[in-house]
């Protein structure tokens, strides 16, 4: 099995992402952007979803197309609390789907990951797994919510993020399980971290741009 990263390539996706990435774009705009992006990559991130075929009959005559196969039901996982600003987007066009969470935080001084929930299905196998998370920088959240989504069962994963870093690219192509089917979809790929680990030129903080930022006690 492989990993496979897919940057979209779209008059319209740059156009959004361009305007996401201004600093003076309101949290309200910032929002509303982000689930249309998400939305115009879940129609590459569900591909290669398995189809069975589907006779209906028209107005005029039958036709024969699919029908999405959702036995079992995919699932989307967002990781909180910025990955919950694309799930609007992903449920639009998965209505069906399930829906689990992972809560991962940064350590912003030393770049570890810190696991705070995890609300997952005991049994992920044979399911279609959808990983949404806005910036993939390091690639430390993406590579310890695989493992979590693989002890599961998983086995095919995509990961929708709407900015990635090439150095996250990187680390994730050496990390990622090989008994895995691997997908990362972006709407942008950036180059290069700064020394704090994020994506320059990036969009900042996700998670403060779609919510606003918030002083925690420590």
């Amino acid at each position: 099995m492989t990993m496979h990263v897919t940057v979209l390539d779209h008059p319209l996706v740059a156009h959004k992402l361009t305007i996401l990435r201004d600093k003076t774009t309101p949290s309200s705009e910032f929002r509303q952007l982000v689930s249309e992006l998400v939305t115009l990559e879940a129609y590459e991130a569900t591909r290669e979803m398995s189809v069975s075929p589907k006779t209906v009959q028209t107005p005029v005559d039958t036709a024969h197309g699919v029908r999405l196969d959702v036995n079992p039901r995919p699932i989307v996982i967002p990781i909180l609390r910025a990955g919950l600003g694309m799930l609007d987007g992903m449920m639009r066009l998965l209505p069906m789907a399930e829906v689990g969470f992972l809560g991962m935080k940064r350590n912003e001084e030393t770049l570890d990951i810190i696991t705070y929930a995890e609300r997952l299905p005991e049994d992920l196998s044979g399911r279609e797994c959808f990983i949404l998370d806005p910036m993939l920088a390091t690639g430390g959240t993406l590579a310890t919510a695989l493992k979590y989504v693989k002890d599961h069962g998983a086995k095919s994963i995509t990961a929708i993020d709407i900015i990635g870093a090439k150095p996250g690219i990187e680390r994730l192509k050496k990390e990622v399980p090989e008994d895995i089917d691997f997908n990362v979809v972006l709407c942008g790929l950036d180059d290069k971290l700064n020394d704090a680990g994020y994506i320059v030129p990036g969009l900042g903080d996700a998670g403060d741009r779609l919510y606003g930022a918030l002083s925690w006690k420590r």
